[in-house]
């Protein structure tokens, strides 16, 4: 095997150990690991605390609608009125990883005119962090928007480090996107340095566990159903994460076939978000509340260039119907601050998050949820994924 192999948005089911498709790790993305075999065993699981989930500490469900587009993300510039109108929309589960890359490239071109004052359409993953930039480079910026971040569907997210999560179809993408992703998913990858350690935790790496009630040969066996060709660019940033490896079953407390290890980054969304709004503010960016109902409301602004981060409700804002909804529902149990790692097993994706652990249901592969624009939340879904839990936990062996 090459000493390579990684974790990444494709193939979680041969990892999981579910006969069933695996997709959609979070509203921030999926994950899953690749058809190729893990680095050499290694042992050293250190003490895991249990989960406790239970039904009756679920005290949240969300949904949210991410914004899919085959071709993947739109960022394109054109003319609205008086207006130069940069679009950076589209991301599909991969908004908070691509989000300091896809800003870069959205406001190299909204800097072609030197704009003195750049408005921002938008609050959430992708409009805050744009927004942000904007101010550092010297722009006077205002953010326009219905909802503040906390508001948006982009607090819905699981927030992991999936950066070709849904990002565009490999038959739709246009020759040299995997360049552009490339780009994109380097530059954020650095940023996020930036905000490792700080107080609350906003960004962090904690291990994930990948287990199966397979072998890893009859994992193998198992491929997961991708009807459409979800792109997957992962290869080609194979280099800023750590490998994923398999662990000797018996050194771990997980009473499956397999256990697979890896540690990956994630984004504390309530700290990190908080933390992106103070900046910005703190840097003299402006906020003010406004819907718009079309694309052609941006006239009435008084900045010359608008960057058009609305995400989902860029379909009906634009009318672009290349958006496509996917939906992703999160079942949220109380926080446990001694349960610091995330674990994938039978459809189900368990991950500990410093404002709850996050249950999610991964049955159904990439097009769970596709075109499914109802985000009405289901508890018996998220008490599903809760039942399957603690069924693991219960045969633990601790």
């Amino acid at each position: 095997m090459p000493s390579h192999a990684m974790l990444d948005r494709r193939h979680l089911l041969r990892a999981a150990g579910s006969v069933v498709g695996v997709s959609a790790l979070g509203l921030g993305g999926c994950v899953s690991v690749r058809n190729t075999p893990a680095a050499p065993a290694v042992a050293g699981i250190p003490h895991l605390a249990p989960v406790r989930a239970e039904k009756d500490r679920l005290f949240d469900i969300t949904v949210c609608l991410r914004p899919f587009r085959a071709a993947g993300p739109r960022l394109d510039a054109e003319q609205v009125g008086r207006k130069l109108v940069v679009h950076n929309y589209g991301h599909g589960g991969s908004g908070w990883s691509l989000s300091w890359g896809s800003a870069t490239i959205a406001l190299r071109k909204a800097m072609t005119v030197s704009p003195r004052r750049i408005a921002v359409i938008g609050c959430g993953a992708i409009g805050t962090t744009t927004a942000l930039l904007a101010r550092e480079a010297g722009a006077d910026v205002t953010i326009y928007a219905r909802d503040l971040l906390p508001d948006t569907r982009s607090a819905r997210a699981t927030g992991s480090w999936t950066p070709d999560s849904r990002i565009a179809l490999t038959s739709a993408a246009a020759q040299g996107f995997g360049d552009l992703w490339e780009e994109m998913a380097r530059i954020s990858f650095k940023r996020y340095r930036r905000y490792l350690s700080l107080p609350g935790s906003p960004v962090e790496w904690t291990d994930r566990y990948f287990l199966s009630d397979l072998t890893p040969d009859q994992v193998a066996a198992h491929q997961p159903e991708d009807p459409l060709g979800f792109a997957s660019y992962h290869e080609r940033i194979r280099d800023l994460t750590p490998v994923a490896q398999d662990v000797p079953p018996e050194d771990t407390p997980f009473p499956v076939a397999s256990v697979r290890r890896t540690t990956q980054m994630m984004f504390n969304v309530a700290d990190y978000g908080h933390t992106l709004l103070s900046d910005y503010l703190a840097a003299g960016g402006r906020i003010e509340r406004r819907e718009f109902h079309t694309l052609g409301d941006v006239d009435q602004l008084s900045e010359d260039v608008v960057v058009n981060c609305t995400g989902y409700a860029a379909r009906e804002l634009c009318k672009d119907e290349t958006v496509v909804p996917v939906r992703g529902q999160i079942g949220w149990l109380i926080p446990q601050p001694e349960v610091n790692y995330g674990v994938i097993y039978d459809g189900i994706s368990m991950l500990s998050r410093r404002d709850g652990i996050v249950i999610q249901s991964l049955e159904g592969g990439d097009m769970r949820g596709y075109n499914d624009a109802n985000e009405t939340p289901d508890r018996a879904e998220s008490e599903h994924g809760v039942a399957k839990i603690a069924d693991l936990y219960a045969r633990m062996r601790y």
